[in-house]
């Protein structure tokens, strides 16, 4: 069934002339305009701290598109041409009245609205007062009004309940989407496709037939210019109570009663409380955490993590976290979850890597198959090339019992025209027709925050520094130590995307 288009809507953008809007947000629009998902009825009200005018923020907006794709193509493109017609622009401070009163004119008492705070966290809790405050997120006569929060949503359990409680005092929990760009992403949005449309995937989905599970977010980048940011958060705080956790928790989830959107949030907030809530000893002996050295990466010469600029001489800051977790539930008792996520490493990979248990080897115990047979993997590709593969063996041709791995390959780009996307499309959309499955409720995020919470004291009071790595490498050799312990290793980062480029994919 193809979707419909969106009900007239305008989108307050607060930090409209910042990066998250012309690199994200707005070629999502124009990518949902061209597919007549939305349409005329849908305007833009960026608001900013700069002075100007609405041709100031169109201007700004078509520099960059001009970079990004062409200036001839953007020039001719027709979803850009009719969406830009409705961007308007307002300057102002985010901490005072004028402003609020300003939108409420725009917006009139009875206009559909979605509020995005593309804007620091610390304007998150005091934003939604304002707008409350001038009945900007009153719903009157069938009308919605929504906020959008991009993530870090808290630095801490602590802080996670403080920003709920500062936020549902004003609006309600239907109101409110916390956003996860992860959650965009086609193969994430098709783990539940995957899982319940295939018996012969969810048949073997539990305990009984599953090793461990490896989740991955690695990134080539190193901290760069956001030294300031990063060294205030880390890899733990970035990357873990959100984009980690979440993947997490559509593979553990059980089966919801129906794709309702509260069904799916009610078994993914069950996942996350299933965490098991570590204790200061074991805490230690389950989290590592490192932090690039100096060094080549990708033929330029990289600054050590605590020689980049904005970041303090002796930051005892993270670049690189890996965790083992366990969900204490009936499918998943005794079954580990492997965390990692870091910049600086040796390729960009975000992925699942779900491991069988090894088959009996009662029939091959008098040949040499018995020391080298490896078990079945899923492995789910995040990004950057989107698809799963099919770690399997088969005999090898001759007339000894050999066996040796193959794949069965499946990217989206091979079967499917998905184009140039943000991974921002699908959660605009549903931002403006009202569904929330792909956004994480408040439970669901103090949840993650419990669990990450005896890693973070405890490295608070380490007077030690993480360990060091190499730029380009896989990450410190503590995270080896963490899952080779358990006679279990890494997957190899980028290993798919290597296979394919030998294949010519």
């Amino acid at each position: 069934m193809d979707a419909a288009p969106t009900p007239p809507v305008t989108l307050v953008i607060f930090g409209a002339t910042g990066d998250l809007t012309r690199r994200l947000l707005v070629p999502a629009i124009i990518n949902l305009t061209r597919q007549r998902l939305v349409g005329e009825d849908l305007n833009i009200l960026g608001i900013g701290i700069e002075p100007g005018n609405d041709e100031f923020l169109r201007g700004r907006l078509d520099a960059f598109l001009n970079h990004l794709n062409g200036e001839e193509q953007t020039v001719k493109d027709e979803a850009w041409e009719s969406l830009r017609r409705r961007i308007s622009y307002t300057s102002g401070d985010f901490t005072k009245d004028d402003i609020f009163v300003e939108i409420g004119k725009r917006l009139g008492p009875h206009a559909n609205a979605a509020f995005y705070l593309a804007v620091p966290p610390s304007f998150f809790g005091s934003i939604v007062e304002k707008l409350a405050a001038h009945g900007l997120t009153d719903e009157k006569d069938g009308t919605f009004r929504r906020v959008a929060i991009e993530k870090p949503f808290g630095t801490d359990l602590a802080s996670a309940r403080a920003l709920n409680a500062q936020i549902l005092a004003q609006i309600e929990e239907n109101q409110v989407y916390r956003l996860d760009h992860f959650l965009g992403k086609e193969t994430v949005q098709n783990l539940m496709t995957a899982r319940f449309a295939n018996m012969i995937i969810e048949s073997l989905w539990n305990s009984r037939y599953i090793d461990h599970v490896q989740i991955t977010a690695a990134e080539i980048v190193d901290v760069g210019s956001r030294g300031k940011f990063y060294d205030a958060t880390g890899a733990m705080r970035d990357m873990v109570p959100n984009h980690l956790f979440q993947l997490l928790a559509m593979i553990a989830m059980e089966p919801p009663n129906s794709f309702d959107a509260e069904a799916i949030r009610n078994e993914k907030s069950k996942v996350l409380k299933a965490l098991r809530i570590y204790t200061p000893e074991e805490a230690k002996t389950h989290g590592v955490r490192g932090a690039y050295t100096a060094g080549p990466l990708n033929g330029v010469e990289l600054p050590a993590y605590r020689d980049t600029k904005d970041v303090s001489p002796d930051s005892r800051t993270e670049t690189y976290v890996a965790l083992k977790l366990y969900a204490d539930t009936w499918r998943w008792a005794g079954v580990p979850f492997y965390l990692r996520t870091g910049k600086a490493l040796t390729a960009r990979d975000t992925e699942i890597v779900i491991t069988f248990q090894p088959v009996p080897f009662a029939q091959f115990r008098e040949t040499e198959v018995n020391r080298r047979l490896p078990p079945n993997r899923l492995v789910i590709q995040v990004q950057p090339d989107e698809g799963m593969s099919m770690e399997i063996s088969i005999k090898s041709p001759g007339l000894s019992v050999d066996t040796t791995p193959v794949s069965l390959d499946f990217r989206y780009a091979d079967k499917f025209d998905i184009g140039k996307t943000t991974g921002y499309e699908s959660l605009l959309y549903d931002l403006f027709i009202g569904d929330q499955t792909l956004f994480q409720r408040a439970d669901g995020i103090e949840a993650g925050w419990a669990a990450v919470q005896p890693f973070l004291d405890i490295w608070a009071k380490d007077e030690g520094v993480p360990e060091t790595y190499a730029p380009g490498s896989m990450g410190p050799a503590c995270a080896d130590r963490l899952i080779e312990r358990d006679g279990r290793k890494w997957h190899e980062l980028g290993v798919i995307l290597h296979s394919q480029a030998k294949n010519g994919k």
